[in-house]
């Protein structure tokens, strides 16, 4: 196990200096939004009236198996807590997400992230 763990890990040091640091500073943002780091906008808009349809703001991941028409936002509202948002987009309609605060990031590693929870799931008796 050790082996193989020191094999993914010389793979990842190679792999890293392949990539350009704004690639790596990306990545390592859209990691720490996923993991309701980053507090973020999100602004859905509509093209022809010119208004605005929805703002949702607060520690908000995109989602990331979204089928071309529609974008799923969660947020973390708690220790706990979390709202999931589904929506859809037109022809009219698009959105964007501004990162409201700065987040420092490393340019030169990548971070992995290892939960238990995910790899171990919770079963619930009925």
């Amino acid at each position: 196990m050790k082996k193989r763990m020191a094999i993914a890990a010389m793979a990842l040091v190679l792999l890293a200096g392949c990539d350009s640091d704004a690639n790596v500073a990306s990545r390592n943002l859209s990691q720490a939004a996923d993991m309701f780091q980053i507090n973020r906008r999100i602004v859905f808009y509509n093209g022809i009236s010119g208004d605005y349809i929805l703002t949702i703001e607060g520690l908000c991941s995109l989602g990331n198996n979204d089928g071309p028409k529609e974008v799923t936002v969660t947020c973390k509202t708690g220790p706990n807590a979390f709202k999931k948002h589904f929506l859809g987009i037109s022809d009219n309609v698009t959105y964007f997400a501004e990162q409201i605060d700065a987040a420092g990031v490393n340019t030169y590693h990548y971070k992995v992230i290892f939960k238990p929870s995910v790899i171990i799931p919770d079963i619930e008796w009925k």
